[in-house]
C-alpha cells in the first residue's frame, strides 16, 4: 500500500476571540478523514480544538487570509475510528 503525501488542513483556535485556524499537517485517510501530525510549538501559546493524533472529519470551507478569500479544508469533527 503506496503512502499517502500528509495534507493541509485547518484546526479551529477556540481560544482566540475572533475565528482563527491553524494550518497542520494532517495523514490523508480517505472519506474526507485525517489523522493529525502537527503538534503545538508552544502549547502555552495557543489552544486548538483538536490535537496531534486525533482522527477527524473535513470539509471545504472559504476562509479570509487577510481580506482574500481562500478555499480550505477545515475540521469539522473527531472521528472515533477509522473504517
Amino acid at each position: 500500500m503506496a503512502t499517502r503525501k500528509p495534507a493541509t488542513i485547518c484546526v479551529y483556535l477556540p481560544d482566540e476571540g475572533v475565528d482563527t485556524w491553524r494550518p497542520v499537517q494532517a495523514e490523508p485517510l480517505g472519506k474526507r478523514r485525517f489523522r493529525i501530525l502537527s503538534e503545538k510549538e508552544d502549547p502555552e501559546d495557543e489552544t486548538w480544538e483538536f490535537d496531534a493524533g486525533d482522527v477527524v472529519r473535513c470539509k471545504k470551507k472559504t476562509l479570509l487570509d487577510g481580506v482574500k478569500p481562500v478555499r480550505c479544508l477545515v475540521v469539522v469533527a473527531r472521528v472515533d475510528e477509522v473504517v
